[in-house]
C-alpha cells in the first residue's frame, strides 16, 4: 500500500464561532473543536433548546438530534430518508407532522427496506430516484463523523443505497450524538463496512486485508442473528474492516478500495455532509459545511 494510505490521527487548527450561544441550565457547553473550513454555530436565540437534566439516555440525545434536523423540514420537499436507529427517529417525526397537517406534499426516498416498511406504516408518500433523482434534502445518522464533517456509515448494512440518495440531495443533514465524533475516520475501531459481491467474496476480503497490510487492519466478513453471512438489501455481503488506527488519507482509501473488482462501494462518505447535528447531554449543536 502507498506512504499516502498511512493511518495516522488527523490534526487541523480549530475554532469556535462565538457569535450564537446555546441557553442551558446545565454546566458550559462542551467545547467541540472543528478545523477552519467548518463553520461551527449554536442555535440562535428563538431555536433554544433547554435541558434540566444530565440523566439523558443515548436515545434521547438521538431524538433531540432528530428533532432539530426536521426542523430542516418544509413542505413541498422531496427527502432522502436514511436508515437506522437515529434516522428512525427522524421519520416517526416526519410522520408525526404530516399526520397532523403541519407539513404538506412531502415525498419521501427510503434508502432501505425497513425505511421503506416504516415510512408506509407511517403514511408518508415514497418514490424512488428513478422518478425522483433530485432531491432538497437527506437526514441520516452515521456512524462516525470527524473534524471535516466526513463520515463512515454503513453499520447498518443500507451504505450502497444510502451514499445514492444522500449523493443526490442538494443538502445532506447529519444526526448523531456525541458518541460519534471521532478524531480521524476509523478512529472508533469499529467496522468500516465494504459492500461486495457474493461471487469469490473470500477472494475480495484477503484483497481488502492486504490492501492496508502495513497500515493495520481486520477485514472479517459480516455474519447476522443466524451465523450466515449478512446479506444487504442489494443481495450482496458486507466485508468489515476494523482499522487499528485512524485513516489518515479518506479520500486515497476509498479510491484504492474501489479499484477492486467485486466491490460495489465502501462506508467512506467524504465531502457530502452539509451540516451535522449533534447532542451531547448539555445541548445541541450544529456544524456546517
Amino acid at each position: 500500500m502507498a506512504s499516502s494510505l498511512s493511518l495516522s490521527p488527523l490534526s487541523s487548527t480549530h475554532y469556535i464561532s462565538s457569535t450564537n450561544v446555546l441557553k442551558l441550565r446545565t454546566p458550559n457547553l462542551v467545547n467541540l473543536r472543528t478545523p477552519n473550513l467548518v463553520n461551527l454555530r449554536t442555535l440562535s436565540s428563538n431555536q433554544s433548546l433547554t435541558v434540566t437534566s444530565l440523566t439523558l439516555t443515548q436515545d434521547d440525545l438521538k431524538k433531540l438530534a432528530a428533532d432539530k434536523a426536521v426542523d430542516y423540514v418544509k413542505s413541498g420537499m422531496v427527502l432522502g430518508l436514511g436508515t437506522g436507529s437515529t434516522a428512525a427517529f427522524v421519520v416517526a417525526k416526519l410522520g408525526s407532522l404530516i399526520a397532523s397537517g403541519h407539513l404538506t406534499n412531502i415525498i419521501g426516498v427510503p434508502t432501505s427496506k425497513r425505511t421503506e416498511e416504516q415510512a408506509r406504516s407511517l403514511g408518508i408518500p415514497l418514490s424512488v430516484l428513478d422518478d425522483n433523482p433530485r432531491l432538497d434534502l437527506a437526514i441520516d445518522g452515521a456512524d462516525e463523523v470527524d473534524p471535516n464533517l466526513d463520515l463512515v456509515k454503513g453499520r447498518g448494512g443500507a451504505l450502497l443505497r444510502e451514499k445514492m440518495v444522500e449523493a443526490a440531495s442538494e443538502k445532506f443533514v447529519v444526526v448523531v450524538d456525541d458518541t460519534k465524533l471521532v478524531s480521524g475516520l476509523g478512529g472508533s475501531g469499529l467496522a468500516m463496512p465494504v459492500e461486495v459481491v457474493q461471487f469469490c467474496w473470500k477472494y475480495n476480503l484477503v484483497r481488502l486485508g492486504e490492501l492496508f497490510k502495513e497500515e493495520g487492519v481486520d477485514a472479517k466478513l459480516r455474519i447476522d442473528e443466524n451465523g450466515k453471512p449478512y446479506v444487504t438489501d442489494n443481495s450482496n455481503f458486507i466485508v468489515d474492516l476494523y482499522f487499528k488506527t485512524p485513516i489518515k488519507d479518506g479520500f486515497g482509501a476509498g479510491k484504492e478500495i474501489s479499484k477492486l473488482e467485486g466491490v460495489v462501494e465502501h462506508g467512506l462518505f467524504l465531502n457530502m455532509a452539509t451540516s451535522v447535528i449533534i447532542a451531547a447531554k448539555d445541548g445541541v449543536q450544529v456544524k456546517d459545511k
